[in-house]
């Protein structure tokens, strides 16, 4: 991951070199050569995604430095991190390390094996929360809500395994479709407020600059350019579901036209293409990718 990058560009070089002397360990070496089981851990796997994301834009403004300043920039959960990181809000090394500490908290918040994810097709966002509702008040204690508002038709929920499975349940009489995710933990939900807590502390000292350009927010899908608001939003994003939609509609509704995803995968890509049809997204993770950038543009 960002291996390509890294050879080719001094800067993406750079980030990596970064980020390893600010978690005190080799991250490069695990985003480069694994192995695949240590990577995938959340608390390695957090760090090393921000660090990867940076460095392709490193490698982007290197490459473009007369790149226009965009409009607005957002991360889909974990990378409203690196979106701040662009903006020139938060620094590459608070970035890692708080999302060391993040990925960390967020895995020891629910014991392994308790919690459960899993995407709801063909049910619309009101309806799958009443489902939700309907699902945690059959078990007292437990906890079933929306996780991700990720595109009209496809929301993600999250909460302790028994009660995902009888949303499923409820899901399958209304004619929809529930596919359980491959996840560590039940993220941005009601169980991840331990998560929350502990980074409420690290995030109220840590130094926020002056934001280039507005980031938009995934607790309210609204432009945010305050540092103290960052903060706050930071902390509520771990336990609040990620309001990826409002999101995108929000930079349709301002004119948005051209995004670049930048990062490893393309995922948001196409979670964009269903959200809006006015917003071509191009993805940049590789040394190719970047050379397009200014025919994309153009």
């Amino acid at each position: 991951m960002g291996k390509a990058l890294a050879e080719a560009s001094e800067a993406a070089r750079g980030v990596f070199a970064r980020a390893d002397a600010a978690l005190g360990e080799p991250l490069s070496a695990l985003c480069f050569e694994g192995p695949m089981e240590a990577l995938t851990l959340t608390r390695n796997t957090q760090p090393a995604l921000v660090t990867a994301s940076c460095a392709a834009l490193a490698a982007l403004r290197e490459r473009y430095p007369d790149l226009p300043r965009p409009a607005f920039a957002a991360g889909h959960s974990l990378g409203e991190y690196s979106a701040l990181v662009a903006a020139g809000a938060l620094s590459l090394e608070d970035a890692v390390r708080l999302c060391r500490l993040r990925g960390a908290a967020m895995q020891e918040a629910v014991p392994a094996g308790e919690g459960a994810m899993a995407a709801v097709m063909g049910v619309d966002a009101a309806t799958l929360r009443e489902l939700c509702a309907e699902a945690a008040a059959a078990a007292q204690g437990e906890v079933v809500s929306p996780a991700n508002y990720n595109g009209p038709g496809q929301t993600v929920i999250a909460g302790h395994g028994s009660a995902v499975g009888r949303v499923g349940e409820l899901v399958a009489q209304k004619g929809g479709k529930m596919v359980m995710l491959k996840v560590s933990a039940p993220f941005h939900c009601a169980l991840m407020q331990p998560a929350a807590e502990r980074l409420a502390g690290p995030l109220a000292e840590t130094e926020m600059g002056a934001f280039a350009f507005p980031v938009v927010a995934n607790v309210d899908g609204a432009p945010n350019v305050d540092g103290g608001r960052a903060r706050t939003l930071l902390v509520e994003q771990v336990a609040s579901p990620v309001q990826w939609l409002r999101t995108i509609e929000r930079m349709a509704e301002e004119g948005v036209t051209h995004a670049l995803e930048i990062g490893p995968g393309k995922v948001l890509a196409g979670l964009v293409k269903r959200i809006s049809k006015q917003i071509a997204v191009h993805g940049v993770n590789d040394p190719a990718s970047v050379e397009r950038v200014g025919a994309f543009l153009a």
